[in-house]
């Protein structure tokens, strides 16, 4: 989807369609006074006929109308002028694509982000708006038979009130543009089903998607080579499944071979039955998302690859399926960790720690800057703060500080949780040198002191994304996310 920046005066500008806003109470201000004025108050004369024009994502369609160079006109609620922010303006956008994809239009200028908003300047005015148009437009139909024929709008304009922003406003498409993008990638392969997305599937993705790139290349280590490394962790997991397990590394290089890279670590499950744990039948069906931490590195170190920036970055993706088998892993065998610590398996669905752990381990070989993992966790995370933020963990203060402001910039917020020391007390074993599960209280944190005890004094932050990684119901579909929260993290590097 293209996003040209536009800068000429509102009713001069030729387009399908000009997408004004409108505020509770029938208040139009900026481009849409503007329009209006030029059109003689027609705008005005018509909202006067109902209360409700203003309210956020409503939206109402006009013909041509006189004075004006726009073929027609929607009006976007925008709800509160006080309260139009970051968030609404976003809501706003999809309200407006997802009325010009009814009728069939393929051109519109938006107007939505033309006069100032709160605590955004125009770089992310544009960049946010190209993430929500081409959020809205996603579709996943590569599997179906027959596929919508509904025609999509291919180009946006954004308009913009000086000339001297659009450079600004035009980095901020480019932007928006690489990270929906990467959404896209993570997007498409969690919601790829088990059969498909495999663990060599994902190795296959990534490998292509290096191709496509400077500056980014992918290596897949196979299981004997895991075997060499020590990596016993990771290996328990997938004992029970016939596909092979794939450890995926993928390296961008923007900077000097100096500089300490960053490593994200994805969580790559690609399904998760429980193991010899079982999980009950109920939305089973939805442990192919098991991947999502996965997908969302994967997406991310595509949207590097697609901006170029001047910082070094390291993908690590342990990929496995934990099925139940005749040589799956048992509650209480014991394996030993590529850090050579030894683990007690309590519980096997908590495979995930296991195959970061060996991840974690792993990346320290790179002397990082700074260690990111992602993973579809815990369930008690959902339980802890539900489907809206991401939950943080981190063992700096600086760290967390910097990803909570990256989620609250780029719409995808997290919130910390406690890593403290007494939530290891219940993975205490009797056996080895610790077990892989421990009390129901508390389990995400837990869960996060875990994988604590293979990052060293190395910075790290831990992404619980249990509850934002997929919807389910009618909706049920990966979200991409938290690949802008990562994004917004790096590029303010």
């Amino acid at each position: 989807m293209e996003f040209p920046v536009r800068t000429g005066a509102p009713k001069s500008q030729k387009t399908a369609c000009a997408i004004l806003p409108i505020f509770e109470g029938r208040t139009l201000k900026g481009a849409s006074h503007k329009i209006d004025s030029s059109c003689g108050k027609i705008l005005s004369k018509l909202i006067r006929t109902s209360s409700s024009y203003g309210k956020l994502g409503q939206t109402l369609l006009i013909p041509q109308i006189k004075g004006i160079a726009a073929e027609k006109i929607l009006l976007v609620g925008c709800g509160k002028e006080t309260d139009f922010n970051a968030k609404a303006l976003s809501q706003a956008v999809s309200a407006s694509i997802a009325a010009l994809s009814k009728v069939g239009l393929r051109e519109a200028t938006s107007y939505l982000a033309y006069s100032s908003i709160q605590d955004i300047d125009e770089y992310y005015k544009a960049r946010l708006t190209a993430e929500a148009a081409q959020s809205a437009l996603y579709r996943f139909d590569e599997i179906k038979s027959h596929t919508s024929r509904q025609t999509k709008i291919t180009r946006l304009g954004i308009a913009v009130d000086a000339l001297t922003k659009a450079k600004e406003a035009r980095r901020g498409v480019s932007h928006g543009q690489a990270i929906s993008s990467g959404m896209n990638i993570a997007r498409d392969l969690s919601n790829r089903p088990p059969n498909i997305c495999t663990p060599s599937h994902l190795a296959t993705e990534s490998q292509e998607i290096a191709k496509t790139f400077d500056n980014l290349t992918t290596k897949v280590l196979a299981e004997k080579d895991m075997e060499r490394l020590g990596m016993g962790a990771l290996l328990s997991v997938t004992r029970g499944a016939k596909e092979p397990a794939k450890f995926i590394i993928m390296e961008y290089k923007g900077a000097s071979s100096n500089e300490a890279p960053i490593v994200l670590c994805g969580k790559g499950i690609t399904f998760d039955t429980g193991g010899i744990s079982l999980k009950p039948p109920s939305k089973m069906d939805e442990m192919k998302f098991d991947m999502c931490g996965a997908a969302t590195v994967i997406g991310t170190m595509a949207s590097l690859g697609q901006l170029q920036p001047s910082i070094n970055v390291i993908g690590l993706v342990p990929a496995c399926e934990n099925m139940p088998g005749s040589e799956a892993t048992r509650p209480s065998d014991i394996v030993t960790s590529m850090s050579e610590q030894t683990i007690e398996i309590i519980n096997t669905d908590a495979e995930g720690r296991l195959i970061l752990c060996d991840a974690l381990t792993y990346a320290s070989r790179y002397e990082p800057r700074l260690m990111i993992d992602v993973a579809t966790l815990t369930g008690a995370c959902v339980i802890a703060i539900g489907h809206v933020y991401t939950g943080l963990f981190s063992n700096n203060d600086d760290l967390a500080s910097d990803l909570l402001e990256a989620g609250k910039r780029s719409l995808d917020p997290a919130w910390k949780l406690p890593i403290d020391e007494e939530y290891g007390v219940s993975l205490k074993s009797n056996f080895a040198d610790f077990a892989n599960s421990g009390a129901r209280e508390g389990g995400a944190s837990i869960a996060a002191q875990f994988l604590s005890r293979f990052v060293g004094k190395t910075p790290w932050a831990h992404l619980d994304i249990a509850g934002i990684a997929w919807k389910s119901n009618e909706n049920k579909g990966a979200t991409g996310r938290p690949v802008p929260l990562l994004m917004d993290f790096l590029l303010n590097l």
